[in-house]
């Protein structure tokens, strides 16, 4: 089952005070870059997020989901949770690597 859209705008809408989110459609789903760095996604108007070791000091408790079949899983996201949001998707990102250069 693909994502709506109007999940996509309800999340976004939860993260608009955090600077430099962005998303993309990716094969009926959504997803969610922070600086520039894939933090997670939506998927089947779930939103999941990569389980980091900021993200498992910040929510220890987290429930894990598959976004889809033979992926890895991913954390679920309290996305009503503003306060908590604009503390873990920063945390998030600065726990991944920069983005390299593809070679071609």
């Amino acid at each position: 089952m693909a994502s709506t859209k109007e999940y996509l705008e309800y999340v976004l809408e939860q993260l608009r005070d955090l600077e430099g989110i962005s998303w993309r459609p990716m094969m009926g789903e959504y997803v969610l870059y922070c600086q520039g760095k894939v933090v997670g996604g939506i998927y089947d108007d779930r939103f999941l997020l990569k389980p980091t070791a900021s993200a498992l000091k910040i929510i220890p408790q987290a429930a894990y989901a598959l976004p889809y079949d033979g992926a890895k899983e991913m954390l679920v996201a309290d996305i009503d949770d503003r306060e908590l949001m604009e503390k873990l998707i920063p945390a998030i990102a600065e726990d991944l690597p920069a983005k390299g250069k593809r070679k071609r």
